[in-house]
């Protein structure tokens, strides 16, 4: 008993000091620790780091760009089973502790001390824990990070729900290959939404936060499969699942490959011109990562029409030129290294659609060639029949009447699948441009920049300046109208020389045909796009005058050469400019500018941006109000996506409209509180430029767009000197569309190709998509127009009985006289005034 007193004693002593110890330990770390700890009340306020994401106006995503792909979710649209899996693998008592897990703590400290301190040790961390690690520490390893990362998990806690944090964990949590989160985990992976997920899938995610970066079925698919196993034991150990759901998921092989963001709709160059909007308004930082969503004004089944045709008549103008050769070759050693070809081919990346392939053999019938993914298809003579040698621009060898006359073993070629089978192909050296808008309200419906946007990012139909050629004529045209001529005034088409001095030297400007037809009435010259025509006008306007006539379409003056040659279209304008121009011709004399553009909105939906847009009020008599009448209704709430306010059309504006329906038209026409256009030329002036190029489709240099079988479409072809640009701009049912097919480095297109046969095809393939099921939108005669009969000989107006006489339009108060009678005498003959 004696010597147990002394140990009893002591045992009290140790305890005391220790507890002293512990206490002097808690009030070091309340002092020093608890303090600095921040507040978790800005977790229920969180903002993930959400890509900028872009739409097209029907709601199809053209593109998410940032450095995290997130796509946040609430915990009730996640699995049971994969929140199971999670909790399996990370956390099993998660909904049992206070934020941390004593046993997994006593475990880590065992650990810890049994290494010594060298190092990290596994388990240890709750969900909790980890939350806070995410959001409010560094990756440190220290017992001090350790500490506060405990301390704050019990804050956590106290201020948020379990299925609030785990819902952050699932949200935050960085999972691998830029994926932040399980819904984009999902993506990445598997390409699948959290619903469709398998068993297996779900467990593989769920293996993910140990090692994202590593053990990913992508980067080190076998440590992911071990992982994967392991979780799926647990989930059969813990209840989760049954044997059967155990093997079945055990025995899937690793399904998981890259998939990129789910871009619905091909529309880079738009959704390139959004970005920059986007960046420039907000900052890339913001752009990028605060999830907001760019709405813009494209329609897809228009864009997808425009992808379709410009790469088509590209390919068509490409083959109508002839076969330039192969791509590359490899050494005749390889074709028999199965893997060394496929490695080859895989190195060359589509465009446009034409894939790489290599010629396996060739003879006199067929030539087999071999693709990236080591299939192999026959090219027949029939296929090959087009690919004639290309000798110049304006000449092509003999028709091949061999296979082998084409292709040769080990020949790197592109080839296409189209409905027809398998074709041979190369990429076209010509590009295009495609820009289309309704001319009401300048909403762009489809833009295509080149070819292809990731073989060129060069966006031609807002940054290439080309030079349009007869298609400039009309506002050349129209500052005639509005100087005193009419459509039937006469112009001598005849040679002139002229000193010229945007061009520093004498021009002597002639025909296409190089030929001159004498006096020629005004609208004639239009249908048949006479260049000396257009150069009389302007000289006798005055350059300067035209010039300053010019900028009333939007084009800048300093954009506009000083010189006659200003008249058959010397400047250098854009297709986006062009396109903005001919709506005024279209919609009765507004200028309307083209907008891509409706809204910016962050996650809640809250407006960043709405463009204010400028529409045609045809009947006020003066600037509207502010806010004109009208209905807004929202579109229907849609997850994470913006409300889009439309503008409820009165019945009399819909009727007619191109998309008005039985009962009340709502279209998204930007803000619903729109501003009166500005009156680009007046409405007459208007309407006959309008007839004027009716006639160019209908009996000129636009008749190939007869094919579309419609009385409402008007336009010009330009072509330019040496074929170095081809355009049509025209329009029909309130839509505008221009094309444009050139050369990047301005050669010649060769001498067979003009407007009407290298860019009008282009025109007529498009709308024929953009003008289905849209009425024909014939222009009411405004007031202020007369008709009356004229001598077309003379253009004079002619009297009653005079033979051949046709009928043509005038402003009202600028009637050409009538013809002299045979006594000398006038008389006036009745015409119709509107």
């Amino acid at each position: 008993m004696v010597r147990i007193k002394p140990l009893i004693v002591f045992s009290i002593r140790l305890f005391f000091l220790l507890f002293i110890l512990a206490a002097i330990g808690v009030l070091v770390i309340w002092l020093t620790i608890v303090p600095s700890l921040p507040s978790v009340e800005s977790l229920r306020d969180v903002q993930l780091r959400v890509p900028l994401r872009i739409y097209s106006a029907d709601d199809k995503l053209m593109a998410e760009i940032g450095e995290q792909r997130r796509r946040p979710v609430t915990l009730d649209e996640i699995p049971e089973r994969l929140k199971l899996a999670f909790l399996s693998a990370e956390d099993d008592r998660f909904y049992q502790h206070p934020g941390v897990d004593w046993r997994g703590t006593l475990r880590a400290v065992w650990l810890y001390s049994l290494s010594m301190g060298q190092g990290r040790v596994p388990g240890g961390s709750t969900i909790t824990q980890q939350v806070t690690r995410r959001f409010f520490l560094s990756t440190d390893y220290s017992v001090t990070r350790k500490l506060r990362e405990m301390l704050l998990a019990f804050k956590v806690e106290k201020e948020l729900s379990k299925d609030e944090i785990l819902e952050l964990y699932l949200n935050k949590e960085f999972l691998g290959h830029r994926a932040y989160g399980v819904a984009a985990a999902a993506q990445v992976y598997y390409g699948k939404t959290l619903d469709e997920l398998s068993l297996a899938e779900m467990a593989m995610i769920a293996g993910l936060p140990k090692a994202p970066s590593r053990d990913n079925p992508l980067s080190g698919p076998a440590r992911a499969m071990s992982r994967r196993d392991w979780i799926l034991d647990r989930m059969l150990e813990l209840g989760h699942i049954n044997e059967a759901e155990h093997r079945e998921a055990l025995a899937q092989p690793n399904s998981a490959s890259y998939h990129g963001p789910v871009v619905e709709l091909d529309s880079p160059w738009v959704a390139e011109m959004a970005r920059q909007d986007v960046v420039d308004r907000v900052g890339s930082d913001v752009a990028y990562n605060n999830g907001l969503i760019a709405h813009t004004t494209v329609r897809s089944q228009l864009q997808e029409a425009a992808n379709r045709v410009v790469r088509d008549g590209l390919l068509a103008y490409d083959r109508r030129h002839g076969w330039r050769g192969p791509e590359d070759r490899v050494p005749p050693e390889t074709l028999d290294e199965p893997r060394a070809l496929a490695e080859r081919l895989e190195a060359i990346r589509p465009i446009a659609g034409l894939q790489a392939a290599v010629v396996m053999s060739s003879d006199e019938e067929a030539a087999m060639l071999q693709l990236a993914d080591g299939s192999s298809i026959e090219l027949s003579l029939e296929a090959l029949s087009w690919a004639r040698p290309f000798l110049s621009a304006d000449a092509v060898g003999a028709q091949p009447e061999a296979a082998s006359d084409v292709l040769a073993a080990g020949d790197i070629v592109r080839v296409r699948n189209s409905e027809s089978g398998w074709q041979l192909a190369q990429i076209p050296q010509a590009e295009a441009a495609l820009v289309s808008m309704d001319a009401e309200t300048g909403e762009i419906f489809a833009l295509v920049g080149g070819l292809d946007f990731a073989y060129s990012q060069f966006n031609r139909a807002t940054q290439s300046r080309r030079q349009p050629g007869s298609a400039f004529k009309p506002f050349i045209y129209s500052a005639a109208l509005d100087n005193g001529y009419t459509p039937a005034s006469r112009i001598n088409d005849a040679p002139v020389v002229i000193d010229d001095p945007s061009m520093e030297r004498e021009w002597k400007p002639t025909n296409f045909s190089h030929r001159f037809f004498g006096p020629t009435r005004l609208r004639e010259a239009m249908v048949n796009s006479r260049n000396l025509v257009s150069v009389r006008l302007l000289i006798d306007i005055g350059i300067s005058e035209g010039r300053d006539y010019v900028t009333r379409f939007g084009f800048e003056r300093d954009q506009l050469p000083n010189g006659p040659s200003m008249a058959l279209g010397s400047a250098s304008i854009t297709p986006l400019s062009l396109t903005g121009a001919y709506a005024s011709f279209a919609n009765g004399g507004f200028r309307t500018e083209p907008e891509y553009l409706y809204s910016i909105r962050d996650t809640d939906g809250k407006t960043i941006y709405e463009s204010e847009w400028a529409l045609p009020c045809r009947d006020c008599d003066e600037i509207p109000p502010p806010n004109p009448p009208a209905v807004v209704t929202p579109a229907p709430e849609q997850s994470d996506q913006p409300t889009l306010r439309r503008l409820q059309l009165a019945d009399d504006e819909t009727s007619g409209h191109p998309d008005a329906d039985s009962e009340a038209e709502t279209a998204f026409v930007g803000p619903p509180r729109p501003e009166r256009a500005r009156q680009a030329l007046s409405p007459q002036t208007a309407w006959l430029i309008d007839s004027m190029m009716s006639d160019v489709i209908r009996r000129g240099t636009g008749r190939r767009a007869l094919a579309l079988e419609r009385d409402d479409l008007a336009g010009k072809t330009g072509t330019t000197n040496d074929q170095r640009d081809t355009w049509f701009a025209g329009y029909g049912g309130g839509v505008v569309t221009v094309v444009w097919v050139g050369m990047d480095d301005n050669q010649s297109l060769g001498r067979q190709e003009q407007g009407g046969r290298t860019a009008l095809p282009l025109w007529v393939d498009y709308m024929e998509t953009a003008l289905e099921g849209r009425p024909e939108t014939e222009p009411r005669v405004p007031v202020g127009i007369s008709r009356a009969l004229i001598n077309p000989e003379t253009g004079l107006r002619a009297r009653p009985g005079t033979p051949d006489a046709i009928q043509e339009w005038f402003h009202s108060d600028n009637l050409p006289p009538m013809e002299s009678s045979d006594d000398g005498g006038e008389q006036n003959d009745p015409y119709e005034i509107y």
